[in-house]
């Protein structure tokens, strides 16, 4: 989801994906029917993103990466990758083209392709430096956040809230469309946080929290669950294709059954992920 794989996830994920690009609808390959649904049986085929930590890359460092694996190991598979940029064409290059299996992190609702259950539900998070007093900010209008200078996205769905409340003429906007093999915008805006260039950040949850983890001094993640006026949570689930019936009850099954292991990935990743009721899940 840096700030585009959420968007690219279907946010507009966000980002998306983070994450989360609202994508124009594509037809949907005809997959190989309930019988045979899975090209190779025995190789649980991943459709990833080369360059989207946290959620994955081609070295096998991000969360979606250790996901595949626990699943694989599950199902006793070995694991593949399909690489793809999560922008427009990702589905039908990847999924659709039968070149895998399985897009491990999509937002729930996807048309591009039917989701499983989700996994796990976050927010926008607004990161802080710790001490700094604003700690205790639990939402975008607490007037402590006036004449703040706080990093943003372009054109993600907290610039919304963010200019409801007037917090726009002191923010700095980082590009969300970029070219992650040379640019990394969320992790500037943390190392902006981290030097005192900037008070604040908001930045798609798992993506604040990864970074904020990663940063050379304390910095406190706060899941804005408090917001209205735009769309600042998403449940995150895995696509497959739509045919793949069977194979999405075999997954829907796996997170029933893995539940607090995949808990235990996302928080080690620093991935604020929240209950039903908006409660920090923490392990």
């Amino acid at each position: 989801m840096n700030s585009t794989a959420l968007t690219c996830r279907r946010l507009g994920l966000a980002v998306s994906l983070l994450g989360l690009m609202a994508l124009p609808a594509q037809a949907q390959a005809p997959g190989l029917g309930a019988a045979v649904e899975l090209v190779d049986p025995h190789v649980f085929r991943v459709c990833a993103d080369p360059r989207s930590l946290p959620f994955s890359d081609e070295a096998h460092q991000g969360f979606e990466d250790k996901l595949a694996e626990l699943f694989a190991d599950k199902l006793g598979k070995t694991v593949s990758y399909t690489y793809y940029p999560r922008a427009i064409g990702f589905v039908r290059n990847t999924l659709n083209a039968l070149k895998c299996d399985v897009v491990i992190g999509d937002a729930q609702g996807d048309d591009l392709v039917q989701t499983t259950n989700p996994y796990y539900h976050a927010y926008y998070a607004l990161v802080v430096p710790t001490g700094s007093g604003l700690e205790s900010v639990q939402s975008l209008d607490d007037p402590r956040l006036k004449g703040k200078h706080i990093g943003l996205v372009a054109g993600t769905p907290p610039a919304t809230v963010m200019a409801k409340n007037g917090l726009m003429g002191d923010a700095r906007p980082f590009p969300l469309m970029v070219d992650t093999r040379s640019d990394a915008p969320s992790k500037d805006m943390i190392d902006q946080i981290v030097s005192g260039t900037l008070d604040a950040g908001v930045l798609w949850g798992p993506i604040g929290g990864y970074y904020a983890k990663q940063a050379s001094k304390p910095l406190t993640v706060i899941p804005l669950v408090h917001e209205h006026g735009a769309t600042m949570d998403f449940r995150i689930a895995m696509g497959v294709r739509r045919s793949d019936q069977d194979w999405k009850r075999t997954l829907n099954r796996l997170i029933a059954e893995n539940q607090d292991a995949i808990n235990k990935i996302l928080i080690s990743y620093g991935v604020p992920i929240v209950d039903e009721e908006g409660k920090v899940i923490a392990q």
